[in-house]
C-alpha cells in the first residue's frame, strides 16, 4: 500500500481514538474539514507544518505520529 494511503488511514484512526470529528480536528489545526478528508483518503500529502499542526492537535509529537505511520507501513 502506498505511504500516502497508510498516512491517511493512520490519521483517521488517531483522530477517532481521540474522539474528534474531521471538523473539530480541522478547527484545532486551522485547516479545512475538506483538507482533513483529503489527507485521510490519501488524496493530499501534508507539509511539515501540517504534520506539526496535526500532531499537536492529537496531543502527539511529530515523531509519535510518524512512528505510528511507520509501524503500519512495516506491518503491511
Amino acid at each position: 500500500m502506498a505511504l500516502i494511503k497508510i498516512f491517511g488511514e493512520t490519521l483517521r484512526e488517531l483522530r477517532l481514538e481521540k474522539g474528534l470529528s474531521q471538523e473539530k480536528l480541522a478547527e484545532l489545526c486551522d485547516l479545512t474539514p475538506n483538507y482533513i478528508s483529503f489527507l485521510e483518503r490519501g488524496l493530499r500529502q501534508p507539509t511539515l507544518t501540517t504534520l506539526y499542526k496535526l500532531a499537536s492537535a492529537l496531543n502527539l509529537s511529530i515523531t509519535d505520529l510518524i512512528n505510528s505511520v511507520e509501524s503500519k507501513r512495516v506491518g503491511n
